[in-house]
């Protein structure tokens, strides 16, 4: 019987049992699966692959020949987040960021896994001990190996007294870093002070505390009445009797933790290090703090103590911190640095034992994460545990088939029978019973007997054409036949009719999409007049077709594809993927262009591994196709290219395919033609070595992006280069593989002319914004700015309507060198806002306008206005109209400049009724606020660098500006509110 021959009524009765053993005996259950899952040899006989039920990076599903059975498994735990220990429960229903078995950050979704009976698991470190409660079949990792280096992987239930769980902590960001002198003192004030009237105070008490004196260079201090040995700082910001963000730079946050500890710790003879605090959120913070930062922690223990003043027991909190992450220079004390050096560290030991394993009587809801990367995740307390797969899958040859090809059990045995060569023998029960085949199985004939039909009629008269098309194209008869090209009649109902004759039903034509309803009730042929392409799923079905219109003036569009049903689902889909692989998993490549001519000229001409989306962009569920092909040994480490022409529309589709090259492992590649030719057109003018070199010249998709991110922008100039790094760096930060985000930031810092250094920090901030899940975030190096906030301008960041000042970001705006100021960018508002006073109202302007000089105006146009307004004596000499706005215009020494001054001169001001002296004031004074706001931050980026003790001046000199400009920035916000 024939692939397009469906089975319709089957022999009565039911399998005999031994020939369902004979089909189990003698079908591989890992060629079996290989056909639909790339497998690689895991060890000890058994192989691993992606989970084709649900969607994973690394590989979960397992394959055991020996027992014929594959499995893919599930559990619940609980989880360390990067905003510290959270419940599970809390988490599930979101994706958060957690530790993965690498020690790298990554997204991870949590589901709820039903209820579930727990067993409990007692373990214990340093004398503390805790119970975790997990369901019998839950992964944990234990150490393994002489030395207890290995790790090896066992489940709830085999868990043994005495084995020691692994464990993983961040890495350490820290060994390397100086602690920010600044977070210093923030720390110690956090420590050891108190708010004041004018902002907040340091309290440094004894001969220990005079040691930190020098973290305070400058500042006014004052003796404490009555206590000698005390000392008050004064005059420090607010924010330093507050907790850091937690997205404040490396080196403050490692600062502020020193400054802390030098305040309310203290290391112990033995060297443990020891934080103290009657707050425990202040503590839950600093572990917190310290997973950021690499540094290992153990849990927070308390003791009861007398209160203060009532004499009524409190509590008080410790935590302590293993010394080994921890560097010399984290030391402020000197008696904490000389025990850190002679210590033994007693509190080294990060492993937890288990100590106990029993059943409970709790049947509850469970929760787990979903990790794709490592299929594991960190705990509380840094114990390494297995993730849930998703699925729950599992089952031997026979459910595997039911599974993946939507059949009932008797069809499944057919399946492999047929397969294996096993003649079945049916029991008797009475009257042949008529069965309804699978209907996939159904769909999928039906499919192949249309496949069949429109090859035939390739060969006809009336498909001349078609074969005309192919011809023009450069293939031949041999090529029409390797690829199954067929040639779908003009008749409406040529092919329905065919296939009803084979014994399929009007639904079963309609439901898979090769007939439609026409106006009239009665079913056409879908395809009518077109050349047709056979599309196959993985396994080799036909599933669709994609169908070209061969004549100009016929209707319809140029390509038509089967729409989606029970079996085609085009974003799913890749056509080409059936014959291509076996060398895609075998030369770790996959090539993707852009149509079904494409594929063809690919494959002839030595590129055996194009495939093509069909009928739809490539997305994120062809990405799934093509990793469970990419796989090898348990890694993505292949190649995928893909080929766009290099005008416009191919420039947007590979930054399209950027985007989700984020979800791939792999290396990603453009492959673009010099002529702008696609594979087929290449290969018809040049021969199939111009395919094969378009591949081989391929170029990494993140330097074609970047490459054509940086052609938009004037790089000859300051302000070109300055926009165009803040356009790249969030491109550079998005690649998700971390370790070659450095590389292309070196890369792009050559492609700019500009130092590694801003490049770096750039990138790092864009890294860091999009972790928060929006922009605006405080930078790498951790700057304030001024205190206080301030509304934006509009919810779109343009300016306000009229009767709205316009309000600004203490950020730096640049636009592109010799373009025209961004009419959005809110600070530039605030700057072109003080022009417009003084271009219309130089009078009222006067004074004020001219003692803001031209530094505190950041594009090249805005300060070319105000040497205009200098050069035509200041905003004193002018009076209002056109004679004065023309005076300006002569003195202005830039185009863009002249341009703009008429415009400023008409352009409408934000105040709401009659202007006055103190609208002006307000806004002269937040454009030289704004001015101030980046000499903050230059001013604490030195800071960061510097060494307080080496040198001694110029971060005394720095520190005392710092403390006068902060002072600066909140009077001239206080004016500017004032003046509103």
């Amino acid at each position: 019987m024939s692939a397009g021959q469906p089975k319709l009524n089957a022999v009565a009765g039911r399998i005999r049992d031994s020939d369902i053993a004979l089909v189990r005996e003698r079908s591989a259950i890992v060629d079996v699966i290989g056909e639909r899952v790339t497998l690689r040899p895991a060890g000890g006989g058994t192989f691993k692959g992606l989970c084709p039920f649900h969607d994973e990076k690394t590989p979960s599903f397992n394959v055991n020949p020996a027992k014929g059975v594959y499995y893919c498994l599930a559990g619940e735990t609980e989880v360390l987040t990067w905003d510290g220990p959270r419940p599970i429960r809390e988490l599930a229903g979101g994706t958060h960021r957690i530790l993965n078995a690498r020690a790298d950050w990554q997204e991870a979704p949590f589901y709820s896994f039903g209820v579930q009976p727990l067993m409990r698991v007692v373990v214990q470190r340093n004398g503390r001990r805790k119970e975790l409660f997990a369901t019998a079949e839950h992964r944990w990792f234990v150490r393994s190996g002489v030395k207890l280096q290995g790790r090896r992987e066992t489940v709830t239930s085999e868990l043994r007294p005495g084995q020691r769980l692994s464990y993983t902590y961040p890495r350490s960001r820290v060994q390397n870093t100086t602690p920010s002198p600044f977070g210093i003192a923030h720390g110690i004030t956090f420590g050891d002070g108190t708010l004041s009237g004018t902002g907040s105070m340091a309290l440094l008490v004894g001969e220990k505390d005079a040691q930190l004196r020098k973290w305070f260079p400058h500042s006014f201090t004052s003796q404490v009445s009555g206590r000698p040995d005390s000392v008050l700082v004064h005059h420090l910001p607010k924010f330093f009797k507050g907790l850091p963000d937690l997205d404040e730079s490396v080196p403050y946050l490692y600062g502020w933790l020193a400054g802390y500890l030098a305040a309310d710790g203290h290391v112990a003879a033995d060297g443990s290090v020891v934080l103290h605090s009657a707050r425990r959120e202040n503590l839950e913070f600093v572990r917190t703090v310290c997973t950021r930062l690499g540094i290992a922690t153990y849990g927070i223990t308390s003791q009861s103590r007398e209160g203060y003043k009532t004499g009524e027991p409190t509590d008080l909190y410790r935590v302590h911190i293993v010394s080994d992450d921890l560097t010399e220079s984290f030391f402020l004390i000197d008696e904490h640095r000389d025990r850190y050096r002679a210590a033994r560290k007693a509190y080294s030991r990060r492993g937890w034992v288990v100590e106990s394993v029993e059943p409970t009587d709790r049947v509850e809801e469970v929760f787990c994460a979903v990790v794709d990367d490592g299929h594991a995740f960190v705990l509380e307390d840094n114990i390494l545990t297995g993730n849930c797969y998703g699925c729950a899958e599992g089952g031997d040859i026979l459910s595997f088939v039911m599974k993946t090809e939507m059949l009932n059990f008797s069809e499944a045995v057919e399946r492999l029978a047929a397969r294996v060569g096993v003649q079945l023998t049916y029991t008797e029960a009475g009257p042949a019973p008529v069965r309804n085949t699978g209907q996939r199985q159904r769909l999928i004939a039906a499919h192949t007997a249309a496949a069949e039909f429109y090859v035939e009629q390739l060969g006809s008269r009336e498909a001349l054409p078609a074969r005309e098309f192919l011809a023009a194209r450069g293939f031949g008869p041999d090529a029409a036949t390797r690829f199954d090209c067929g040639f779908a009649p003009t008749g409406w109902d040529i092919l329905t009719k065919h296939l009803r004759g084979r014994g399929f039903t009007n639904e079963e034509l309609v439901a898979g999409g090769i007939s439609k309803t026409a106006r009239s009730g009665s079913l056409i042929d879908r395809f009518r007049g077109r050349l047709v392409w056979p599309i196959r799923d993985l396994g080799g079905e036909v599933i669709g077709f994609g169908a070209r219109r061969l004549l100009e003036g016929d209707d319809g569009p140029k390509y038509l594809n089967t729409p989606e049903s029970p079996i085609y689902k085009k974003s799913h889909v890749l056509y080409g993927v059936a014959a291509a692989k076996k060398d895609i998993a075998k030369q770790q490549r996959a090539v993707v262009v852009e149509g079904y001519t494409d594929v063809m000229a690919c494959h002839l001409a030595g590129v055996v591994t194009a495939v093509a989306t069909c009928g739809t962009a490539f997305g994120a569920d062809h990405i799934q196709v093509l990793r469970r092909l990419l796989m090898d040994q348990d890694e993505f480490r292949g190649e995928v290219i893909f080929t766009f022409d290099g005008d416009a529309a191919g420039q947007k589709a590979a930054v399209r395919a950027f985007e989700d090259d984020q979800r791939f492992v792999a290396q990603t590649f453009i492959a673009v033609s010099p002529q702008n030719m696609d594979p087929c057109d290449l290969r018809l003018a040049h021969g199939d070595s111009a395919v094969r070199d378009l591949v081989a010249r391929r170029e990494p998709l993140v330097a074609f992006v970047l490459r054509t991110l940086l052609a938009r922008y004037d790089l000859d100039t300051v302000e070109g280069r300055v926009a165009a790094l803040r356009a790249a760096a969030p491109l550079v930060a998005r690649i998700k593989d971390r370790a070659m985000r450095p590389e292309y930031a070196r890369k792009l810092a050559g492609d700019l002319g500009m130092d590694l250094e801003p490049v770096l920090k750039a990138v790092n901030e864009a890294a860091g914004a999009a972790g928060k899940g929006a922009p605006g975030g405080r930078g790498a190096q951790g700057g304030r700015g001024a205190q206080g906030g301030r509304p934006a301008a509009a919810p779109n960041g343009r300016a306000p309507r009229q009767g709205g000042a316009p309000e600004a970001e203490a950020s730096e705006p640049v636009s592109p060198a010799g373009g025209r100021p961004d009419p959005h960018d809110r600070a530039l508002l605030v700057e072109r806002e003080a022009l417009k006073l003084a271009v219309q109202e130089p009078v009222l302007a006067g004074p004020l306008f001219d003692a803001v000089g031209e530094d505190a105006y950041t594009h090249p146009a805005f300060r070319a206005v105000r040497r205009a307004v200098s050069a035509a004596g200041g905003a004193v000499a002018g009076t209002s109209g056109p004679e004065w706005v023309q005076t300006l215009v002569s003195s202005c020494d830039d185009a863009v400049g002249k341009a703009l001054i008429p415009e400023l001169a008409v352009e409408r001001l934000y105040n709401d009724g009659e202007l006055d002296p103190r609208y002006v004031a307000a806004q002269l004074n937040r454009v030289q606020e704004l001015a101030t706001v980046r000499r903050i931050v230059a001013v604490k980026s030195k800071l960061q660098r510097l060494n307080p003790v080496e040198s001694a001046d110029e971060y005394s000199r720095l520190f005392g500006e710092l403390v006068a400009l902060e002072q600066y920035a909140r009077g001239l916000r206080e004016q500017a509110i004032g003046g509103l």
